[in-house]
């Protein structure tokens, strides 16, 4: 088991041996968020600025009008929060090729708390005009994504995190813009994205059991929307999303604007309700919220008798 930060630091360390233009960018974390391991091979192209994100994201961003091809991270609490006025004014607004990397997100960064527990920025960088926004499910496909953005255009925005999570993907997958079918299922479609991914398999197989069956759909691209889910919605007619995040505007607001638009069906949104984290380990935290297997469970059975 390895974290998604981790996949972050070692797919940093691939572009920057690919393109010499690759730059890095931290604001007094590489340690956590995994850019030191870019600092080590290529000090010259790691820069540091100290509790000081926005600063970072302008410098960022002026890499980018000089050819570079830069990566800055942080906690995600402080790269979405204290710098969104940068993000939006100097990133997106011109569409510059930023790729920012918001690490520790959500709950399960555990004792840390609720001040430091991002659970609203995926809604914060969905708002935003012509960013993307990437949450992969496992250490794999978290690397695979960042040695696949040297080819993309404009802003994006992945989110990590630091508890270690399950394996999902195979070491040599590949990375697109496409949802992820890992299960075939009658009665339900599951859509998870992060560290949801693996509890929604493993909730999907204890409900076998039960008697009900579920399709299981990674969707690590919450913005620009594989409408292709909408196959398995058509054919389950019910949809839950899981996720490490705020049930408003994250994936399950995602689904449900689309729904809503083209397929109404009957919903369950499973994440955190509208309140903040507390301190606790990741387990803990999870039971707590309801986003261990043994909870989904229970409410997908409600959900699906209802």
């Amino acid at each position: 088991m390895k974290a998604t930060r981790d996949g972050y630091g070692e797919g940093l360390v691939e572009i920057g041996k690919i393109n010499k233009d690759v730059v890095a960018l931290d604001a007094d974390l590489g340690a956590s968020t995994k850019s030191f391991m870019f600092k080590k091979l290529f000090p010259e192209r790691f820069f540091d600025f100290g509790i000081a994100e926005g600063a970072m994201v302008d410098a960022a961003a002026g890499f980018a009008y000089a050819g570079k091809l830069p990566y800055a991270s942080s906690f995600a609490v402080f790269i979405t929060g204290r710098a969104f006025e940068y993000i939006r004014q100097s990133v997106c607004y011109p569409s510059n090729k930023v790729f920012l990397c918001g690490s520790h997100s959500g709950i399960s960064v555990g004792a840390d708390g609720g001040s430091h527990q991002a659970i609203a920025d995926i809604a914060i960088m969905r708002a935003l005009p012509n960013m993307r926004v990437i949450v992969p499910a496992d250490f794999n496909e978290t690397k695979a994504a960042v040695i696949a953005s040297l080819e993309w255009d404009g802003p994006t925005y992945l989110r990590t995190s630091r508890a270690k999570s399950k394996t999902v993907f195979s070491e040599n997958t590949d990375f697109d813009f496409k949802a992820k079918l890992l299960r075939d299922g009658s009665d339900i479609t599951l859509i998870s994205c992060g560290l949801m991914t693996h509890i929604a398999l493993e909730a999907a197989d204890k409900l076998s059991g039960k008697g009900i069956s579920c399709e299981v759909i990674n969707l690590s691209t919450i913005k620009p929307i594989d409408e292709s889910i909408l196959e398995s919605i058509s054919k389950t007619k019910r949809v839950a999303t899981l996720e490490e995040h705020s049930i408003i505007g994250g994936l399950g607001g995602t689904i449900s604007e689309l729904t809503s638009e083209k397929l109404p069906v009957k919903m369950l949104r499973i994440g955190i309700d509208d309140r903040f984290g507390q301190s606790g380990s990741s387990d803990e935290l999870f039971r707590y919220y309801g986003l261990d297997s043994e909870s989904v469970v229970l409410k997908i059975e409600k959900f699906m008798s209802g």
